[in-house]
């Protein structure tokens, strides 16, 4: 985290960080690996986003590249200068939508499609 705070994202206001629930990044994390005021500094500056317990972060990346080929991927493109700047280009054009990814598989839907003697151990209690 140090290194995307100073090193990769030095001018970002906030880096927000999306990872899957098995992460080993969090605030705790900081705090043992660095002095208290500079865990602080680093904390001010990141905002961790957790996916849904039932996806990983592979599915946001999947969906990523899915966007980024409709956008500029779905051609040939020779120049590895221009690649980048049409990989940048649908960057900046998927973040100024701000288009959220909206979960199509919900927590009900995970317990139905699992075999019936575990989805009956986890539907909640009735009382």
């Amino acid at each position: 985290m140090h290194d995307n705070v100073d090193l990769y994202y030095p001018h970002a206001e906030t880096i927000r960080v999306v990872q899957d629930n098995l992460s080993i990044h969090s605030a705790g994390a900081l705090d043992q690996a660095f002095p208290p005021a500079e865990a602080r500094r680093l904390l001010r500056r990141l905002e961790f986003y957790y996916t849904p317990k039932h996806v990983t972060w592979l599915n946001i990346m999947e969906i990523e590249i899915g966007v980024l080929w409709s956008q500029c991927l779905d051609r040939r493109i020779g120049d590895p200068k221009r690649l980048r700047r049409e990989i940048a280009a649908g960057g900046r054009k998927r973040n100024a939508a701000r288009t959220p990814i909206k979960w199509m598989f919900t927590t009900d839907k995970a317990r139905a499609t699992r075999h019936p003697a575990i989805a009956k151990e986890s539907q909640p209690v009735q009382g």
